[in-house]
Protein backbone atom coordinates (compact mmCIF):
# COMPACT_ATOMS: atom_id res chain seq x y z
CA UNK A 1 0.00 0.00 0.00
CA UNK A 2 1.57 3.27 -0.95
CA UNK A 3 1.22 6.04 1.00
CA UNK A 4 0.60 9.67 0.41
CA UNK A 5 4.47 11.48 0.34
CA UNK A 6 5.05 13.96 3.01
CA UNK A 7 8.22 16.13 3.23
CA UNK A 8 8.96 18.75 5.41
CA UNK A 9 8.53 21.53 3.26
CA UNK A 10 4.66 20.34 3.38
CA UNK A 11 4.88 20.22 6.79
CA UNK A 12 6.18 24.34 6.46
CA UNK A 13 2.96 24.76 3.67
CA UNK A 14 0.36 23.45 6.11
CA UNK A 15 2.18 25.48 9.17
CA UNK A 16 1.93 28.64 6.99
CA UNK A 17 -1.56 28.41 5.81
CA UNK A 18 -2.71 27.47 9.69
CA UNK A 19 -1.10 30.52 10.51
CA UNK A 20 -2.52 32.46 7.70
CA UNK A 21 -6.34 31.42 8.67
CA UNK A 22 -5.38 32.23 12.45
CA UNK A 23 -4.45 35.78 10.95
CA UNK A 24 -7.60 35.96 9.21
CA UNK A 25 -9.95 34.96 11.71
CA UNK A 26 -8.12 37.02 14.14
CA UNK A 27 -8.96 40.03 11.79
CA UNK A 28 -12.42 38.98 11.07
CA UNK A 29 -13.05 38.50 15.06
CA UNK A 30 -16.08 40.62 16.07
CA UNK A 31 -17.03 41.32 12.98
CA UNK A 32 -20.07 40.49 10.43
CA UNK A 33 -17.29 38.54 8.20
CA UNK A 34 -17.95 35.12 9.53
CA UNK A 35 -21.44 35.11 8.79
CA UNK A 36 -20.80 36.45 5.54
CA UNK A 37 -18.08 33.80 4.60
CA UNK A 38 -20.48 31.09 6.53
CA UNK A 39 -23.31 31.92 4.04
CA UNK A 40 -20.90 31.45 1.06
CA UNK A 41 -19.36 28.01 1.84
CA UNK A 42 -23.54 27.04 2.30
CA UNK A 43 -24.27 28.28 -1.43
CA UNK A 44 -21.40 26.60 -2.37
CA UNK A 45 -22.38 22.97 -1.30
CA UNK A 46 -26.00 23.98 -2.47
CA UNK A 47 -24.32 24.15 -5.81
CA UNK A 48 -22.65 21.14 -5.49
CA UNK A 49 -25.53 18.94 -4.34
CA UNK A 50 -27.54 20.39 -7.08
CA UNK A 51 -24.86 19.89 -9.81
CA UNK A 52 -24.80 15.94 -8.39
CA UNK A 53 -28.54 15.90 -8.59
CA UNK A 54 -28.44 17.37 -12.64
CA UNK A 55 -30.78 20.23 -11.54
CA UNK A 56 -30.63 22.44 -14.46
CA UNK A 57 -32.53 25.61 -13.73
CA UNK A 58 -30.77 25.67 -10.30
CA UNK A 59 -27.55 24.73 -11.17
CA UNK A 60 -27.22 27.85 -13.80
CA UNK A 61 -28.57 30.48 -11.05
CA UNK A 62 -26.36 29.13 -8.83
CA UNK A 63 -23.29 28.50 -11.41
CA UNK A 64 -23.62 32.61 -12.05
CA UNK A 65 -23.24 33.54 -8.71
CA UNK A 66 -20.10 30.89 -8.23
CA UNK A 67 -18.66 32.29 -11.24
CA UNK A 68 -18.15 35.70 -9.33
CA UNK A 69 -17.46 34.52 -6.32
CA UNK A 70 -14.11 35.91 -6.11
CA UNK A 71 -15.26 39.77 -7.29
CA UNK A 72 -17.97 39.36 -4.72
CA UNK A 73 -15.23 38.07 -1.95
CA UNK A 74 -13.10 41.35 -2.44
CA UNK A 75 -16.31 43.78 -2.46
CA UNK A 76 -18.16 41.57 0.62
CA UNK A 77 -14.58 41.66 2.50
CA UNK A 78 -13.33 45.10 1.25
CA UNK A 79 -12.89 46.68 4.72
CA UNK A 80 -11.53 43.49 6.29
CA UNK A 81 -9.06 42.81 3.43
CA UNK A 82 -7.96 46.33 3.74
CA UNK A 83 -7.27 45.81 7.41
CA UNK A 84 -5.17 42.65 7.08
CA UNK A 85 -3.08 44.15 4.58
CA UNK A 86 -2.47 47.74 7.02
CA UNK A 87 -1.84 44.87 10.04
CA UNK A 88 1.01 43.26 7.75
CA UNK A 89 2.53 46.71 6.46
CA UNK A 90 2.56 47.77 10.35
CA UNK A 91 4.92 45.20 10.78
CA UNK A 92 6.92 45.54 8.32
CA UNK A 93 10.30 44.84 10.24
CA UNK A 94 13.30 45.24 8.04
CA UNK A 95 11.47 46.58 5.49
CA UNK A 96 10.28 49.52 8.13
CA UNK A 97 12.50 52.04 5.57
CA UNK A 98 9.65 51.75 3.07
CA UNK A 99 7.42 53.11 5.40
CA UNK A 100 10.13 55.54 6.80
CA UNK A 101 10.91 56.68 3.51
CA UNK A 102 7.02 57.46 2.65
CA UNK A 103 6.38 58.84 5.52
CA UNK A 104 9.05 61.12 6.63
CA UNK A 105 8.02 62.12 10.58
CA UNK A 106 10.44 64.30 11.42
CA UNK A 107 8.78 65.76 14.48
CA UNK A 108 5.69 63.53 14.23
CA UNK A 109 7.78 61.38 17.24
CA UNK A 110 6.74 64.93 19.07
CA UNK A 111 4.62 64.90 22.28
CA UNK A 112 0.90 64.42 22.05
CA UNK A 113 0.54 66.07 25.46
CA UNK A 114 -1.49 68.61 24.06
CA UNK A 115 -4.15 65.93 22.97
CA UNK A 116 -3.77 64.31 26.70
CA UNK A 117 -3.93 67.34 28.56
CA UNK A 118 -6.92 68.65 26.67
CA UNK A 119 -8.96 65.33 26.97
CA UNK A 120 -8.15 65.43 31.01
CA UNK A 121 -9.20 68.81 31.59
CA UNK A 122 -12.43 68.08 29.11
CA UNK A 123 -13.30 65.28 31.22
CA UNK A 124 -13.68 67.45 34.20
CA UNK A 125 -15.63 69.83 32.52
CA UNK A 126 -17.64 67.02 31.12
CA UNK A 127 -16.93 68.54 27.38
CA UNK A 128 -17.53 66.27 24.55
CA UNK A 129 -15.21 65.60 22.09
CA UNK A 130 -14.22 63.38 19.26
CA UNK A 131 -10.56 63.44 18.12
CA UNK A 132 -9.15 61.29 15.14
CA UNK A 133 -5.72 60.39 15.36
CA UNK A 134 -4.43 59.03 12.00
CA UNK A 135 -1.25 58.09 10.09
CA UNK A 136 -1.68 57.32 6.41
CA UNK A 137 -5.78 56.74 5.84
CA UNK A 138 -6.85 58.30 3.19
CA UNK A 139 -9.73 60.35 5.52
CA UNK A 140 -10.62 62.59 2.05
CA UNK A 141 -14.23 62.24 2.30
CA UNK A 142 -14.39 62.73 6.05
CA UNK A 143 -11.87 65.85 5.79
CA UNK A 144 -14.11 67.69 2.93
CA UNK A 145 -17.04 67.11 5.49
CA UNK A 146 -15.79 69.80 7.76
CA UNK A 147 -14.03 73.05 8.40
CA UNK A 148 -10.05 72.82 7.20
CA UNK A 149 -8.29 74.37 9.86
CA UNK A 150 -4.70 73.15 8.92
CA UNK A 151 -3.68 74.75 12.62
CA UNK A 152 -0.70 73.69 15.22
CA UNK A 153 -2.35 71.58 17.79
CA UNK A 154 -2.44 72.64 20.94
CA UNK A 155 -4.64 72.62 24.16
CA UNK A 156 -6.52 75.97 24.05
CA UNK A 157 -7.45 75.19 20.37
CA UNK A 158 -8.76 71.93 21.56
CA UNK A 159 -10.79 72.91 23.84
CA UNK A 160 -12.15 76.09 22.26
CA UNK A 161 -13.39 73.96 19.26
CA UNK A 162 -15.18 71.49 21.32
CA UNK A 163 -16.49 74.17 23.93
CA UNK A 164 -20.22 72.81 24.44
CA UNK A 165 -21.46 76.74 22.43
CA UNK A 166 -18.57 76.40 19.77
CA UNK A 167 -20.45 76.08 16.03
CA UNK A 168 -18.74 72.92 15.73
CA UNK A 169 -18.24 71.44 19.18
CA UNK A 170 -20.63 68.61 17.52
CA UNK A 171 -18.26 66.75 14.51
CA UNK A 172 -15.17 65.23 14.73
CA UNK A 173 -11.71 66.94 14.86
CA UNK A 174 -9.30 65.25 12.34
CA UNK A 175 -5.19 65.30 13.07
CA UNK A 176 -2.54 64.85 11.37
CA UNK A 177 1.39 64.80 11.59
CA UNK A 178 0.44 66.84 14.56
CA UNK A 179 -1.43 69.02 12.99
CA UNK A 180 -5.11 69.94 13.62
CA UNK A 181 -6.22 69.04 10.17
CA UNK A 182 -9.95 70.04 9.99
CA UNK A 183 -12.80 70.44 12.41
CA UNK A 184 -16.53 69.43 12.47
CA UNK A 185 -16.27 66.48 10.36
CA UNK A 186 -19.39 64.54 10.25
CA UNK A 187 -18.82 60.74 10.52
CA UNK A 188 -21.21 57.94 9.75
CA UNK A 189 -22.54 55.85 12.91
CA UNK A 190 -22.65 52.09 13.27
CA UNK A 191 -25.32 50.39 13.26
CA UNK A 192 -24.35 47.37 15.76
CA UNK A 193 -27.19 47.06 18.04
CA UNK A 194 -25.10 45.03 20.82
CA UNK A 195 -23.23 48.15 21.98
CA UNK A 196 -23.69 49.52 25.26
CA UNK A 197 -26.87 51.87 25.75
CA UNK A 198 -24.75 54.55 27.28
CA UNK A 199 -22.88 54.95 24.01
CA UNK A 200 -24.03 57.84 22.51
CA UNK A 201 -23.47 59.38 18.97
CA UNK A 202 -20.03 60.06 19.26
CA UNK A 203 -19.37 56.67 20.29
CA UNK A 204 -21.03 55.21 17.74
CA UNK A 205 -19.51 57.33 14.54
CA UNK A 206 -15.79 56.45 16.56
CA UNK A 207 -16.59 52.95 16.63
CA UNK A 208 -17.62 52.71 12.60
CA UNK A 209 -15.13 54.76 11.76
CA UNK A 210 -11.97 52.32 13.70
CA UNK A 211 -13.41 49.11 11.93
CA UNK A 212 -13.30 50.62 8.62
CA UNK A 213 -9.38 52.37 9.10
CA UNK A 214 -7.30 49.99 11.22
CA UNK A 215 -4.38 53.01 10.67
CA UNK A 216 -6.38 55.03 12.65
CA UNK A 217 -7.23 55.72 16.18
CA UNK A 218 -10.13 57.84 17.77
CA UNK A 219 -10.67 59.08 21.07
CA UNK A 220 -13.88 60.45 22.78
CA UNK A 221 -14.85 62.11 26.00
CA UNK A 222 -18.45 61.56 26.72
CA UNK A 223 -20.22 64.58 27.81
CA UNK A 224 -22.32 62.57 29.85
CA UNK A 225 -20.11 60.97 31.97
CA UNK A 226 -16.71 62.67 31.08
CA UNK A 227 -15.47 58.67 30.42
CA UNK A 228 -12.40 59.29 28.05
CA UNK A 229 -12.62 56.39 25.68
CA UNK A 230 -10.54 55.12 22.50
CA UNK A 231 -11.53 52.97 19.51
CA UNK A 232 -8.31 51.10 17.38
CA UNK A 233 -9.43 48.23 14.41
CA UNK A 234 -13.58 48.10 16.11
CA UNK A 235 -11.93 47.64 19.63
CA UNK A 236 -12.74 49.87 22.55
CA UNK A 237 -11.13 50.66 25.47
CA UNK A 238 -12.59 53.02 28.31
CA UNK A 239 -12.29 54.65 31.71
CA UNK A 240 -8.57 55.84 30.56
CA UNK A 241 -6.65 57.94 32.34
CA UNK A 242 -3.44 60.02 31.38
CA UNK A 243 -0.63 57.59 31.64
CA UNK A 244 -3.06 55.36 29.40
CA UNK A 245 -3.92 57.62 27.07
CA UNK A 246 -0.81 58.70 26.09
CA UNK A 247 -0.01 54.57 25.76
CA UNK A 248 -2.68 54.56 23.10
CA UNK A 249 -1.66 57.27 21.50
CA UNK A 250 1.94 56.09 21.24
CA UNK A 251 0.76 53.14 19.67
CA UNK A 252 -1.34 54.73 17.12
CA UNK A 253 1.74 56.77 16.14
CA UNK A 254 3.39 53.58 15.59
CA UNK A 255 6.17 54.33 18.52
CA UNK A 256 5.28 51.20 19.84
CA UNK A 257 6.39 47.75 18.26
CA UNK A 258 3.41 45.30 17.30
CA UNK A 259 3.60 43.08 20.67
CA UNK A 260 2.65 46.30 22.90
CA UNK A 261 0.03 47.46 20.61
CA UNK A 262 -1.76 43.99 20.87
CA UNK A 263 -1.29 43.98 24.39
CA UNK A 264 -3.01 47.29 24.98
CA UNK A 265 -5.54 46.24 22.30
CA UNK A 266 -6.10 43.34 24.27
CA UNK A 267 -5.42 41.37 21.34
CA UNK A 268 -3.71 38.58 23.13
Amino acid sequence: MDFIPFSFIDLIDILLVALFMFGIYRMSRGTNAPYIFTGIIVIYFVWVVVRALNMELLQAILGQIVSVGVIALIILFQPEIRNFLQAIGRRQGPFRFINNFFNNRGGAESSLQPIITACSEMSITKTGALIVIAQRSDLADIVDSGITLDAKMTVPLLENIFFKNAPLHDGAVVIMANKVVCAGCYLPMTQDANLPREFGSRHRAAIALSESNSDLTVVVVSEETGIISAMHNGKVKRYLDAVQLKLILDSAMGLLDAGAEETIWGLK
